[in-house]
């Protein structure tokens, strides 16, 4: 059998990699180092060379459209379909265990995921029956605290309160939580991970079914693992040393939501008999932007350690623009996709990368003044918005009464006269009783404890709900969806919503039916693992848990010729040829929290590292001198990552044209002094001046005439400035 092509076109260590004999590996992939077609193919390879079956292989990585992407290509390199192989996510794998084994895992067989606005929602309603104030003890820390206690594999039994207040109350969130989701049978993203390992010890002979199953484990993105993914991995592995990551401690950005960098750093420890083979040639980005990230990343202590490199040539230096304020800086980065459109290159090719969100403001308002089409990446993914969430909530509940989330999400939605303290009492009745809302909202119409009217729009509700079932009984997906949209009178409700919003809504409607003609469900359960006795799930519990977990990683269309917008954080795995690294300042970029926490400036670094390696041809540096941050003017030192690239790969740029070379100087650039008189202005070149903030300085250069000059002053104990004269409160010194 000739599978020589799995290998042409391969560099030495992606050849390495890709037929290394059975073992365990860490494979340390560069950013552009052609990391999933080294792991596409390395299954492939298994598959021909080796005669491991599809079905004994299960590979695992972070986003459904990174899961999507490497069965496609794994199916090309075969030939043939390979839907009987696990490739997917954490979530959707824990998920299909859970499915499968749902009576070893203690759920009901219809168990629902509920997301994280439906958590938020139901960690609201107990902190309201604990009677707790919600001022003192807010919802989101609560569901904060839970989660992370999950990523850790903790359940309320294994934490110690100590006698601590926040963690005594938090902990009785968290049972209360526990409670009120086991009786309504709903399973939260963390929950499938922890009790999906939790399934694994449990269960000695069910885990060692799928130890001798799955022969071979191959883990993407292995630095974003946390604690329990991490743990699941682990035992599923047992003591075969059959295991291949794949992954990159360099750009590990995700501990603020549970990242463990350790995990990659202690592999080797953990698999003594492991290998570490080093993807370091870069397929994306000129010599000078690698020469960069790499300079900028050896500040980092721990690091396993490589080093990007290119075949393709230095191109051209880093530019780095010195803005006066934010509006100074947009006005810059649109001048320059002007100039980049205008050469021939298309809108969509050039990414500004920013560290928060907020930052998109006043970028946005100088493409719209410039007329630029531009697009935010990774906006609202489609499964949450409102129209939709209402319109799933109803799905579920016809699905499963006990569903309190979506209960309480529908009740009053469209209006139907059930007010606020209606709600209450069906939720006190509730919970007093361990029942779900459901139950108590049919025991209380029963009885006389609300008045007739509220009983009777409550029991409408209640009807409804039954008529729905018992009309979509006979009807496929896409008819129940129909069904719900209008019996439910939201189609009615939004329409009177007026303008655009309204009609986007409707249109989003209209779009979930779309969904549901074209769902196709993947056959995620053969006969050895499927309880034969249990009731097949349906297409809606299906589509349901398919919406839940839908990750939606971008809505941007690739095919809209516009400026792409993003966080760093949204950046990791895109590539753009033209690059802008916007708000390069201290206690911005890094943020001023990253010095208060261990670690936190590393995974700045790191972060700024991703950032820098987006770009493939050229890379923008900016930051501004002052910015107006919650409604007050501040006044910043240049980032110390800027500093921390070599000087030489870096020139800095003026919007008239001037180019001038940075000069290293304690902690901050400059550009060499001029002489002369500042257009005209009482100041000279050379001249020393005093600042009221920044204190006394030389003036070194300037761009304008008159107020409308900026000028450039290193100052003594501050560094290099370019300040406005206009607005800069100086005063000259001689």
């Amino acid at each position: 059998m000739d599978v020589s092509y799995l290998l042409d076109g391969l560099n030495d260590a992606q050849r390495t990699a890709v037929s290394a004999p059975s073992g365990s590996y860490l494979i340390l992939a560069g950013a552009g180092s052609g990391k999933t077609r080294v792991l596409t193919n390395s299954i492939a390879w298994l598959i021909k060379t080796e005669n491991v079956s599809p079905y004994s292989v299960l590979a695992v990585t972070f986003t459904n459209k990174a899961a999507a992407e490497m069965r496609s290509r794994i199916e090309l390199l075969l030939g043939m379909p390979v839907r009987g192989m696990w490739v997917g996510t954490f979530h959707g794998i824990a998920h299909r265990l859970l499915r499968a084994h749902w009576k070893d895992a203690n759920l009901p067989q219809n168990f629902q995921i509920i997301d994280s606005d439906d958590q938020l929602r139901l960690v609201k309603r107990i902190i309201k029956s604990l009677e707790l104030d919600e001022k003192k003890w807010p919802a989101r820390q609560a569901v904060g605290f839970i989660n992370s206690h999950k990523d850790e594999g903790l359940r309320p039994k294994n934490i110690e309160d100590y006698g601590d207040l926040y963690t005594k109350t938090h902990l009785d969130i968290y049972r209360a939580y526990e409670e009120a989701c086991q009786r309504g049978g709903m399973v939260d993203f963390a929950e499938m991970l922890l009790r999906a390992h939790e399934l694994w010890l449990n269960n000695p002979l069910l885990l060692k079914h799928y130890q001798e199953r799955f022969s071979h484990l191959l883990v993407d993105e292995f630095q974003d693992t946390n604690s329990i993914q991490y743990a699941w991995i682990r035992v599923l592995a047992g003591d075969k040393d059959n295991i291949l990551v794949v992954g990159d401690d360099d750009q590990s950005i995700y501990g603020w939501r549970g990242a463990k960098i350790e995990n990659i750093q202690k592999f080797s420890t953990d698999f003594p008999n492991s290998e570490m083979i080093r993807l370091e040639q870069n397929y994306r980005s000129t010599g000078t932007i690698l020469k960069a990230a790499n300079g900028l990343i050896t500040q980092n202590v721990g690091r396993l350690g490589k080093e990007l490199w290119t075949d393709k040539g230095d191109g051209d230096s880093i530019n780095l623009y010195a803005a006066f304020n934010e509006i100074d800086e947009a006005r810059y980065i649109v001048a320059r996709i002007k100039d980049w459109n205008t050469q021939g290159n298309n809108f969509k090719e050039a990414a500004v990368l920013y560290r928060s969100n907020a930052q998109s403001r006043v970028l946005e308002e100088a493409f719209l003044r410039a007329q630029i089409p531009y697009r935010i990446y990774g906006g609202q993914r489609f499964f949450d918005r409102l129209e939709i969430r209402n319109a799933l909530a109803y799905m579920r509940l016809i699905s499963h009464r006990d569903a309190d989330a979506s209960f309480e999400r529908v009740i009053n939605m469209p209006t139907r006269g059930i007010g606020d303290k209606s709600v209450q009492m069906i939720r006190s009745l509730a919970r007093g009783n361990d029942i779900s809302m459901w139950q108590a909202a049919r025991n209380i119409v029963a009885s006389t404890a609300m008045t007739a009217r509220a009983r009777n729009a409550i029991q409408i509700f209640l009807d409804l709900i039954e008529a729905m079932d018992d009309g979509t009984k006979e009807n496929d997906l896409v008819g129940l969806c129909e069904i719900v949209i209008k019996q439910t009178g939201l189609k009615e409700y939004y329409a009177k919503e007026k303008g655009e919003k309204g009609q986007a809504r409707l249109e989003n409607l209209e779009e979930l039916i779309s969904a549901a003609r074209t769902f196709d469900p993947e056959p995620d359960f053969s006969a050895d693992e499927a309880d034969e006795k249990a009731e097949p799930i349906t297409a809606l519990d299906e589509f349901l848990s398919h919406a839940a977990l839908e990750a939606g990683e971008s809505q941007s269309d690739p095919n809209q010729d516009s400026v792409q917008m993003m966080t760093l954080h949204s950046a990791k795995g895109l590539e753009f040829p033209l690059v802008f690294l916007s708000g390069l300042e201290d206690g911005l970029f890094p943020h001023q929290m990253s010095t208060e926490e261990p670690g936190r400036l590393e995974e700045e670094r790191r972060l700024c590292y991703v950032g820098i390696t987006r770009a493939m041809k050229e890379l923008y540096l900016t930051y501004a001198e002052t910015r107006r941050i919650n409604g007050s003017e501040t006044y910043n030192r240049i980032s110390r990552f800027v500093n921390e690239i070599p000087s030489e790969l870096v020139q800095e740029v003026r919007m008239s044209n001037i180019v001038t070379k940075p000069v290293r100087q304690v902690g901050a650039r400059r550009s060499k002094v001029l002489s002369g008189d500042v257009d005209g202005t009482d100041l000279k070149l050379g001249q020393r001046i005093k600042h009221s903030k920044f204190g006394e300085g030389v003036v070194v250069n300037y761009e304008g005439q008159g107020k409308q000059a900026r000028i450039q002053v290193n100052f003594d104990d501050e560094g290099s400035k370019w300040l406005m004269l206009a607005y800069a409160p100086l005063l000259p010194l001689d």
